[in-house]
């Protein structure tokens, strides 16, 4: 009987006779909500002919290297960490992110992100390290021959994975905390006046505080970052390569750039020839409902529904929040389906369904759905851009307050603080994104800049590594920024150069101007005493 992962190298094998060109592709991934992304891109290469091998952490979030019917092979790295130290970092992580930030002073603040940095730094150095000393798989890797690796700069290490097999690599991610990885080892342009610096929560357009506050954003983060790559990073690269070297240096070799997301999401911006917009490659058209929840979403009637998520990482919040959110919920005419495995608030009305798990794009699609409130994730997001819905947005940590904030710019979400929610909040900003027309208006508008695209997301992703991969790289798209000095980049030894010559010449002026001057004096003076 054959099993499913024959069909998918079945499949592969056909679609590598009819195109003439399989590679191998190997990847170091993300995990949680990176890894929900990630896995359709690599999922479209198997169909396209290609073979995918996963570099997976034996303790992950989301990874199940234990599927038999994955179309991917897993290499395990079996990591210092347990299971256990894994779940304990991440719910520091949240509970401080989604219930404490509040009343945390700036000094708390800041020291709170300088933890989370090295709390998740060592664990990424844990697995980096478990693969760079294992000879063994080292080994097996170069003799497979791979062609490109697909990376996300936020686990760091893929990109010294590809230095070490000497192939090419692609970047497949969302952002990095200020543009930093962009900007910095990219060589994206990003003015502080109108690109507003990640996680920042501005808009393009900023008054003159605004504007200072940016920069001092990308001033700080700048610093932050530079100062935690030197100490951690660029000392291990050199001594794992052998040569000197910075992590800075090492990502800036990606290829291909693959962000994800497009100009239905993002500012206009300038950008690079090996930076390709790619936002809302997992989202597809809906399918049916399984018949019992179809049952209760036709049960709404004309009133709809509202879907409500927090993502793959936050499982529950507490009995305050989550009676807090569901009193609101019971006050809607809407039918709700709410994704959450906490324990059931007292205060759940009857038009409330809790789930452990929604098929989110299929329900998005809907046309009985009304409102999707969200914590600001970029999957999510995008699929309520790919279906036309208003969100309102709850955003806690990382990339979301930036997300939420994008889409309240353009007019089509609500934004709701976390830590001050209350009941009537809620429900004031669902009926807004509900009854205002113009939310749906400008949610559909979102949806048909993101659907007027001449090649698909997926698609073009797909184009993009299998570009790689036939060419050996993308060094004709690669700017010369990457071969100048910081000094040589901003001009400043040009600048010192014109300062230079034009004190010179202002000098040796002056200089003539008083010797002519005394000159005619000695001149006028002699002619005096004669």
């Amino acid at each position: 009987m054959m099993g499913p992962r024959f069909l998918w190298l079945l499949w592969a094998c056909a679609c590598c006779w009819s195109t003439g060109f399989c590679g191998k592709v190997v990847v170091w991934p993300t995990d949680a909500s990176h890894w929900i992304n990630i896995k359709v891109l690599l999922e479209k290469l198997v169909l396209q002919g290609h073979e995918v091998t996963v570099l997976v952490a034996s303790s992950n979030m989301l990874i199940n290297y234990q599927d038999t019917s994955s179309p991917f092979t897993f290499e395990v790295l079996q990591v210092p960490f347990t299971q256990k130290d894994l779940d304990d970092t991440m719910d520091d992580f949240l509970n401080f992110w989604m219930n404490e930030v509040s009343n945390a002073s700036l000094w708390e603040f800041m020291w709170r992100m300088k933890k989370d940095q090295e709390d998740f730094t060592n664990l990424l150095k844990q697995t980096c390290h478990t693969f760079v000393t294992d000879s063994q798989l080292i080994a097996k890797l170069q003799k497979a021959n791979f062609d490109v690796l697909i990376a996300d700069p936020l686990s760091i290490c893929g990109e010294l994975v590809a230095e070490i097999l000497a192939i090419p690599f692609v970047y497949s991610f969302r952002f990095s905390d200020g543009n930093v990885v962009e900007r910095l080892c990219g060589g994206l342009p990003s003015p502080p006046s109108y690109v507003p610096a990640s996680t920042s929560g501005l808009t393009d357009r900023m008054s003159f505080m605004e504007r200072l506050k940016n920069f001092l954003f990308y001033f700080y983060v700048d610093l932050f970052f530079l100062k935690f790559w030197r100490d951690e990073w660029d000392g291990y690269y050199s001594n794992v390569l052998g040569r000197p070297t910075t992590l800075c240096e090492t990502m800036g070799k990606a290829e291909i750039w693959l962000i994800r997301t497009y100009w239905d999401f993002e500012f206009p911006r300038p950008f690079l020839p090996n930076f390709e917009f790619v936002g809302g490659l997992h989202c597809q058209p809906a399918k049916p409902l399984p018949k019992e929840m179809e049952e209760f979403v036709q049960s709404s009637g004309k009133h709809g529904i509202v879907v409500f998520s927090l993502g793959s990482m936050v499982y529950n919040v507490t009995d305050e929040k989550s009676n807090i959110i569901a009193r609101a919920l019971s006050h809607l005419p809407q039918k709700v389906l709410w994704r959450y495995k906490g324990k059931k608030p007292e205060t759940l009305g009857s038009n409330t369904r809790i789930y452990d798990w929604i098929p989110q794009n299929d329900l998005l699609g809907h046309p009985l759905t009304k409102a999707f409130i969200t914590h600001g994730g970029t999957n999510g997001i995008y699929e309520a851009i790919y279906h036309g819905i208003p969100m309102v947005g709850i955003p806690m940590f990382a990339d979301q307050h930036d997300n939420v904030a994008h889409m309240r710019a353009k007019g089509a979400a609500v934004v709701l603080d976390f830590s001050t929610l209350t009941t009537q909040d809620l429900v004031d900003a669902l009926n807004t994104v509900i009854n205002n027309s113009t939310y749906k208006e400008n949610a559909l508008r979102l949806s048909k800049i993101h659907h007027d695209q001449p090649l698909k997301p997926l698609d073009r992703a797909v184009f993009w590594v299998e570009f790689v991969m036939r060419h050996k790289g993308a060094k004709h798209l690669r700017p010369a920024a990457h071969n100048l000095t910081w000094y040589q980049y901003y001009c400043l030894d040009v600048l010192a150069f014109l300062f230079t010559c034009a004190a010179t010449a202002v000098f040796l002026l002056v200089k003539c101007c008083s010797f002519c001057c005394r000159r005619r004096g000695k001149g006028i003076a002699k002619r005096k005493k004669e």
